[in-house]
Order: C-alpha cells, then structure tokens, then sequence
C-alpha cells in the first residue's frame, strides 16, 4: 500500500516539475513565435551593388495571431543591402485565411513586405476582397504590429447593401470600426442601397 502511495507521490512531483518546466522555458518561446515564416519557390535571378538578392516566383507562407495561415506571392521580388527585413514585391498578393471561414485577398502592383513586423504595404492599383466586399485603391498598409488597415489615395469600397468613396480608410482589427476621412473640405460619398 504504502509502494502505491509513493508511486503515485513522484508521478505527482515529477507531473509537477513537468508542468513548471514547460511553463518557464517552452511557453515563452512558443508566444514568440506567433507567425511562423516558410519560404517556397525563391529563384535567385542576379545581384547587383546596391540589391542584395533578385527573386522570381516568390511565396511566404505563415500564421497570423496563431489561428490565420496566411501567404503571400510575387512574380519578382528583391532585398535591398541596406534593410534585409524589407522584401520589395512586383505584381504583390496576400491571402490571408480568417478564424471566421472567410478568405481575403489583396493584390497589387507593388508593394513590400516587412519579414519582422509582418506588415505589408500595397501600391499601385490596389484591389481586395472578402468575397462579399470589394475594395480599390491607390494604396493599402496592413500593419500586422498595429492590428490596422489603413486605405488610402482613391478608396472606393463596394457591396451589395453599400457603396462607399473616400480619401482614407483606416480599419482597427481590435476595435473592429472604421475611420473614414477625406484630405480636404470634401465630403465622404457613401450610398446606401436597402
């Protein structure tokens, strides 16, 4: 009897010391590593004095907060030599795999990708949707470090109940509501189709 108490005593204490071992040194390290980064299907093209590297076919495959796998594709990337966290995209797209089902894609003509921070900006011909919302623009920063969206320079955003056309669209992920400005003594054109 007392051999089954004690059995059970250390599987206890060492279940224990487990618990507290695996608290202190892995869980830290498994927050920080909330986005995991795969890269796939780089080719390096040439290197020139002030590139680091020139790719083609470029794919970025990750988790955003952990539970949205994300990727992000272009035709022609390179590194400048004097950030190497910034990643310059031609033909630039994002599709980013929410909690909720939905799927959204951003695409763009240019644009950059920020492999610490985890932000994207879009330029030139911006174009994004959800499926049931479209959204064009000159400009998009998706700033992962701050949970926003920020659209701006001719932002025009359509669906089947709205239509909106603005100069700046800022959009909190955390907040979940929207902040919608024009530069100028402008108004916000917004049309409601019930």
């Amino acid at each position: 009897m007392k051999e089954n108490k004690k059995k059970i005593q250390v599987t206890l204490l060492f279940l224990g010391f487990s618990l507290i071992f695996f608290t202190y040194f892995f869980y830290p390290e498994i927050k920080k590593k909330k986005i995991q980064i795969k890269i796939e299907n780089t080719k390096p093209l040439k290197i020139e004095a002030d590139q680091v590297n020139v790719f083609e076919d470029v794919s970025y495959e990750g988790l955003y907060n952990i539970i949205n796998p994300f990727t992000i594709k272009s035709e022609n990337a390179y590194i400048l030599d004097e950030d190497t966290n910034i990643v310059y995209m031609k033909k630039m797209h994002v599709t980013i795999y929410m909690d909720n089902g939905s799927v959204v894609n951003i695409k763009s003509d240019k644009g950059s990708y920020n492999k610490i921070s985890y932000d994207c900006y879009f330029v030139n011909n911006v174009r994004a949707t959800d499926g049931e919302t479209l959204v064009y623009a000159d400009n998009l920063d998706l700033l992962a470090s701050n949970d926003l969206a920020s659209i701006y320079n001719n932002v025009v955003i359509n669906n089947e109940k709205s239509s909106l056309r603005a100069d700046k669209v800022d959009y909190n992920f955390e907040q979940k509501n929207y902040q919608i400005s024009m530069y100028g003594d402008e108004k916000i054109k917004i049309k409601l189709i019930e």
